[in-house]
C-alpha cells in the first residue's frame, strides 16, 4: 500500500505518493478530492470525488477497491470523474467485478468531455482539460467561483438590491479563481496556454525523466523531461509548481542540481518535489513516513531492479547541453 506524504501548499493539504510506473495517488482531504486512486490506500476511501485522469495501472488500479470500501464501511457510494472515452470501460469493470463478488459495488462513474464543468460543492468546480498523453487522459483545475456586487451598485440598500434582483438585472460579477491544477500524465501541449491553468495557484505537474540521455525517451511516452520544466515554469509565472511522476532511481538532490543548471534562481523558489519530505516535518506524520519508509525497503529493492537511486556525482551527461539541442 502506497506510503503517502502530507505536504501543505499555499494552504492546500495534500495526501499523496507519486512514483512512475508504480502508483500514483494526491488526495485533497478539505477539498474532498482525489486525483487518481493509485492502489486506492485508506486515505481516499472517505473522499467522494475521485478524478481520474487516466487509465494506465498505476494511476487507475484501485477504482474497483474504491467502490467496494465505501459500501464496506457504509459511506455512501463515491463518484469516479473520468474522461467520457473511458467511462464504458470502467463500467465494464465494476460488472466484471460484480459477477466476480456475487454482488455490485454501488457507485457513479461520471464521464465528462474537455472543458466540461463539474460542481464539487458550492463555490467549487473541477475544470477537466485535454492533457497530452494516452487516449481519454485528462488534466483538472479546481476553481473558486466567487460572487461580488458589482462596483456601481456598492451605494444600493438590500431592498434596491432585491428590486433590481426581481426586475432580472444581474447585481453580481462572477469571479473564477483557480485554485490547484493536477495535470496527471502528460508532456507539453496546447494545455500549457489555458487561461485557468496559466492563473492557477498551485500546478501539480509530471516531470517523469530527469536523465540528458532520456529526452527522447520522454517523448516517445508523451512525458515531461526536466528540459520541458523552464516552458512550463512560463507557462504559470505566478504558480507553486510542484513536480511529481519521478522514478524511484532519480536522486532527489541530484534532480534539484539538475533544475538549477536550467531555471531560474527566482523560479526555484516556486518549485517543490512531491514525494521530498518537507525538511521541517515533525510529529505523527513524520514518525508514519519514517516507519513506511523503513518498512519498504524490500520493495524498493524488487522495484528497482536491487538498485539504489544513483548519487549525484554517478550522473553523466551535461543537461544544458541536451537541452539547447532542442
Amino acid at each position: 500500500m502506497a506510503r503517502l506524504v502530507y505536504k501543505t501548499i499555499e494552504g492546500i493539504k495534500l495526501q499523496a505518493f507519486s512514483v512512475a510506473g508504480e502508483e500514483s495517488v494526491i488526495v485533497l482531504p478539505e477539498h474532498n478530492v482525489c486525483f487518481d486512486p493509485g492502489r486506492a490506500p485508506r486515505e481516499t476511501i472517505p473522499i467522494d470525488n475521485m478524478c481520474l485522469t487516466h487509465g494506465h495501472m498505476d494511476h487507475a488500479a484501485g477504482v474497483a477497491y474504491y467502490f467496494s470500501q465505501r459500501t464496506f464501511v457504509g459511506i455512501a457510494p463515491g463518484r469516479v470523474i473520468c474522461h467520457r472515452e473511458i467511462a464504458q470501460h470502467i463500467q465494464r469493470l465494476m460488472a466484471v467485478w460484480a459477477d466476480i463478488e456475487r454482488h455490485p459495488s454501488p457507485g457513479v462513474v461520471y464521464g465528462v468531455d474537455p472543458l466540461e464543468d463539474v460542481q464539487i460543492r458550492r463555490g467549487l468546480l473541477l475544470r477537466p482539460f485535454e492533457v497530452n498523453h494516452t487516449a481519454g487522459a485528462l488534466g483538472y483545475t479546481l476553481v473558486d467561483v466567487r460572487r461580488k456586487l458589482k462596483p456601481e451598485l456598492s451605494g444600493k440598500t438590500g431592498p434596491e438590491l432585491v428590486a433590481l434582483k426581481k426586475q432580472g438585472i444581474e447585481i453580481e460579477n462572477v469571479v473564477e479563481v483557480p485554485v490547484l491544477t493536477c495535470t496527471g500524465d502528460t508532456a507539453v501541449g496546447r494545455w500549457m496556454d489555458l487561461d485557468f491553468v496559466r492563473g492557477t495557484g498551485v500546478l501539480l505537474v509530471e516531470c517523469t525523466f530527469f536523465e540528458p540521455e532520456h529526452r527522447e525517451r520522454a517523448r516517445a511516452g508523451r512525458h515531461i523531461h526536466v528540459c520541458d520544466v523552464p516552458a512550463i515554469m512560463e507557462a504559470a509565472p505566478a504558480a507553486r509548481v510542484v513536480l511529481t511522476h519521478m522514478t524511484r532511481r532519480t536522486d532527489p538532490r541530484w534532480a534539484r542540481q539538475t533544475l538549477e543548471q536550467l531555471v531560474k534562481p527566482a523560479d526555484m523558489e516556486r518549485i517543490s518535489f512531491l514525494m521530498e519530505r518537507d525538511r521541517h516535518s515533525s510529529g505523527r506524520h513524520a514518525r508514519q513516513d519514517s516507519a513506511r519508509q523503513g518498512d519498504s525497503k524490500s520493495d524498493r529493492a524488487r522495484l528497482d531492479g536491487a538498485q539504489s537511486p544513483q548519487r549525484p556525482d554517478a550522473r553523466d551527461g551535461d543537461v544544458r547541453e541536451v537541452c539547447s539541442d532542442g
